[in-house]
């Protein structure tokens, strides 16, 4: 544990402890810039102190699952030469449960240390933590290189940064109890372990950790202009999108580590099941009843965007460039996989570098006119 984590130290400590906390955010920012390019590019769009942010909760989230992907052979995994697995390795997999907890335990004990954390007195419902902005500004401007998240120092560093956004911007700590409990449920051996999900509803189960708990995450460093609360089943919603477009997205890599995402009965319902996946990993061909289920599947996500995307209006204006471009390009990732013929087991659907830059780039000029047509019909004073 570094010692600005383990003193509790936050911005407007010692030079030094504000120092390592710049240090910590730069790190989060290379993990987002590495691991999340969708991501990355929408919160260019935010302003620094709320970028660092939304970063460090990024770096979080990466961490603990890298942590927990442990290939688990007993769903037909296949090894990198496409032969079966010999077996799932238990030393793998306690190991996992073992970093998992001693992460909890250093995240509780360093929230408890910081106490709960300020809430913004505007209109908008933020909590603000502006007068960071000097140390976390840093973390913007670092070339992204590879990170190896498994050191001790990097976990420090990812856990420093994260506490501070929990008490900068007051975040319930419900929300990552909710999402380590879900983060469990991928490690083989453990009573919690799912390799698949027998309805919809059993999916939506593990997402609500695994991705609506990180919307919750992320409303109050965004702010909004109604109650937090009010905005939560928008954002959690959102949150579960993105995750189900990386389900449809990713089925052929999560096979091979012995997992699908995928709801069961859904499938069933085209002739589609486990050994089909698998046959058409292994041939690599896209079969016409995985099609169907999966143009079905699409819908449905599209479906949660439909219901999802009218919470960005909910938040507070400065952000919602930066969301609509994260749900547009996310939702291109669907437009890809159709796109492509729905071959998945072959490629990995991408939305393209210059059409990301562009959808960021339209959005922010048509936030520019939002705010000018806002300025121009305010009352004068």
């Amino acid at each position: 544990m570094t010692a600005a984590l383990a003193s509790g130290a936050t911005i407007g400590g010692s030079s030094d402890a504000a120092s390592a906390l710049a240090d910590a955010y730069e790190l989060c920012g290379r993990i987002a810039a590495e691991h999340g390019r969708t991501y990355h590019l929408a919160t260019r769009l935010l302003g620094p102190s709320r970028r660092s942010a939304v970063h460090a909760l990024y770096a979080f989230a990466r961490m603990v699952d890298d942590i927990v992907d442990v290939d688990n052979a007993s769903g037909g995994a296949l090894s990198a030469d496409r032969e079966p697995r010999s077996g799932a390795d238990p030393e793998a997999a306690a190991d996992a449960t073992e970093q998992l907890d001693a992460i909890e335990r250093q995240l509780w004990a360093s929230v408890e240390r910081h106490g709960p954390g300020p809430i913004g007195s505007t209109g908008i419902h933020v909590r603000t933590g502006d007068g960071a902005q000097t140390a976390v500004a840093t973390s913007q401007a670092s070339p992204p290189t590879r990170i190896e998240l498994a050191g001790v120092g990097h976990r420090d560093q990812v856990l420093l940064a994260v506490t501070d956004t929990i008490h900068r911007y007051d975040i319930a700590p419900a929300h990552f109890r909710v999402f380590l409990a879900s983060m469990r449920m991928d490690i083989p051996g453990t009573s919690q372990f799912r390799d698949h999900y027998p309805t919809m509803d059993d999916l939506r189960e593990y997402m609500r950790g695994s991705a609506a708990a990180i919307g919750l995450q992320l409303l109050p460093v965004l702010g909004t202009v109604v109650p937090v609360e009010a905005a939560e089943p928008a954002a959690a919603a959102l949150g579960e999108a993105f995750q189900l477009t990386n389900f449809l997205r990713d089925v052929a890599e999560d096979l091979d580590r012995g997992r699908l995402y995928l709801p069961a009965d859904e499938l069933a319902a085209f002739g589609v099941d486990r050994a089909l996946l698998a046959h058409c990993r292994d041939t690599g061909r896209t079969d016409p009843r995985v099609r169907r289920a999966l143009s079905h599947l699409i819908a449905i996500n599209r479906d949660i965007y439909r219901r999802a995307n009218p919470g960005i209006d909910l938040l507070d204006p400065r952000v919602r460039p930066a969301i609509r471009t994260a749900s547009t390009l996310y939702a291109g990732i669907l437009d890809r996989v159709e796109s492509g013929g729905y071959d998945i087991f072959r490629t990995r659907a991408a939305v393209p570098r210059h059409v990301r830059l562009r959808v960021a780039a339209a959005e922010f000029a048509a936030s520019a006119v939002r705010d000018r047509l806002r300025t121009a019909r305010r009352p004068l004073a």
